[in-house]
């Protein structure tokens, strides 16, 4: 078991796309690619990715592209094998204290209808229903939920 503690967060550097890659593979049935990384860190100037750290091996990480007053959370992911121990949350935790740092006022993401856990987790922090977008995943059209939270 991984005590908090012993976790560490911080900003994602390119050296951490292989690992992240990884962990894409392992949580997401149409999963982005290094080379999606890379553009994400080097070419858009609204991206921005925070990593979990256990042992110098990133284990979890959350992206998001903040413009202007708005956040949109693209992807969180923990390896499989540690779900479960509140890395996810956390890492939810440090994007939002990101966001609040940079005056964001509306957080919003999309998840699988059928990703109960997530929705919770989500609910958890604050997060709404704000609608359904029908068909929206590629690999096997099933709808996603929208949740928003917005920051005081």
């Amino acid at each position: 078991m991984i005590v908090d503690k012993e976790i560490s967060y911080r900003e994602m550097g390119i050296e951490d796309i292989p690992s992240v890659v990884e962990i894409e593979k392992e949580a997401f049935a149409t999963p982005w690619t290094a080379e999606v990384f890379e553009h994400e860190m080097t070419g858009n100037d609204y991206a921005h990715y925070v990593v979990a750290v256990f042992e110098e091996e990133v284990i979890g990480h959350c992206g998001m592209w903040i413009v202007l007053d708005e956040c949109h959370i693209t992807n969180v992911a923990v390896r499989k094998h540690l779900r479960g121990n509140g890395i996810g949350e956390a890492l939810m935790k440090e994007a939002i204290a990101l966001c609040i740092e940079k005056k964001v006022r509306l957080m919003t993401l999309e998840v699988r209808m059928t990703n109960t856990t997530a929705q919770n987790l989500y609910r958890k922090l604050g997060f709404q229903d704000g609608g359904i977008r029908k068909n929206y995943y590629t690999d096997d059209h099933e709808d996603a939920l929208v949740m928003w939270v917005e920051f005081k």
